[in-house]
């Protein structure tokens, strides 16, 4: 297993859902009322796949070797760059989380930020992921040692096959395909 292509493959599949959020987030704009079941769904999918499973690999695995085996700059790419990157995702996470109940107790005005943290996600992950393909990525392949790269390889690998036996990818991408039809068709 390629766990680079890999981790591109899922970047692809996170893309696909940060454009449902951005439709789900127009419709709000236009005036629909806020579908919780969907929202619920997008943020499951954002927690669970991009983030435990998808950064739970590169942060396990991929990360770790870049910063312990690349020197200052893998450690200050990871460190000051990506792992910052991540955290402002569960941030905005958490605060649309905030916002949905808010607007679900009454107060219609925080549909602005339910707007605000969904949208600003999709434009830190579009960022993301775009520096992760084209730079992060390539300079962990380009610079760290065969042997560690393919240890990456097959911790990915026994990651992978423990998340398939509990049904992981299969659930978060029937719940992507299924509002990708909803939103975007």
């Amino acid at each position: 297993m390629n766990s680079i292509e890999l981790m591109v493959k899922e970047h692809e599949n996170i893309s696909r859902m940060l454009k449902v959020v951005r439709k789900a987030c127009y419709g709000i704009l236009k005036g629909d009322e806020i579908n919780y079941d969907d929202f619920y769904k997008i943020i499951e999918f954002i927690k669970k796949y991009a983030d435990d499973h998808h950064h739970g690999k590169e942060e396990k695995f991929l990360f770790k070797k870049m910063q312990s085996n690349l020197g200052r700059i893998g450690e200050n790419l990871i460190t000051h760059g990506m792992l910052v990157e991540h955290d402002y995702g569960r941030m905005h996470m958490s605060e649309l989380i905030d916002a949905l109940n808010r607007v679900k107790s009454g107060d219609e005005e925080s549909k602005l930020d339910v707007i605000s943290y969904a949208v600003g996600y999709t434009n830190l992950l579009t960022r993301h992921i775009e520096k992760e393909n084209v730079a992060v990525y390539k300079y962990g392949e380009n610079n760290l040692s065969k042997e560690i790269i393919d240890e990456i390889n097959r911790e990915t690998a026994n990651f992978e096959k423990e998340a398939e036996e509990k049904g992981i990818q299969k659930y978060y991408l029937d719940i992507l395909t299924n509002l990708e039809k909803k939103y975007l068709s």
